[in-house]
């Protein structure tokens, strides 16, 4: 599988962003908040689009943020390949934000397994979902 992150991937325009923190679901996966939604619009032309935050109250200096969102970047670029297929077999396009929530810059390797584990916790959550909605219709 590809393990790029193109601009296709990113999450942007306020109107997207607005949509996914008002009507999505939020969980913790430390050091991450995830918020997620399950998009309903087909034309969607990738199917998990993504985005980081770091907040500048923890971070004050933008050297320190744009270290930590680069390193969320790469280690959901590494990581992304089984959700992405899990999204595909289920037919399924889902918007994604990652804030990081911790007071201290964590190394690249713990943060590559957090992140694992936020992926693992999101398949988990959306296969429920997912059954739940099967069961329904």
């Amino acid at each position: 599988m590809n393990r790029t992150f193109p601009k296709s991937e990113h999450l942007y325009g306020i109107k997207t962003i607005e949509r996914l923190y008002n009507q999505g679901s939020v969980f913790v996966s430390y050091p991450f908040r995830v918020v997620y939604f399950m998009v309903e619009d087909k034309t969607e032309s990738v199917p998990v689009r993504a985005m980081v935050s770091v907040s500048k109250r923890k971070f004050k200096n933008a050297v320190d943020r744009n270290r930590i969102k680069r390193l969320m970047r790469e280690t959901y670029r590494l990581n992304k390949s089984r959700l992405i297929e899990f999204i595909r077999e289920n037919d399924l396009n889902v918007h994604l934000a990652f804030q990081y929530i911790s007071d201290e810059i964590i190394s690249f390797a713990e943060m590559n397994s957090k992140m694992e584990k936020a992926l693992d916790k999101l398949i988990k959550i959306i296969s429920v979902k997912v059954k739940n909605i099967d069961e329904i219709g």
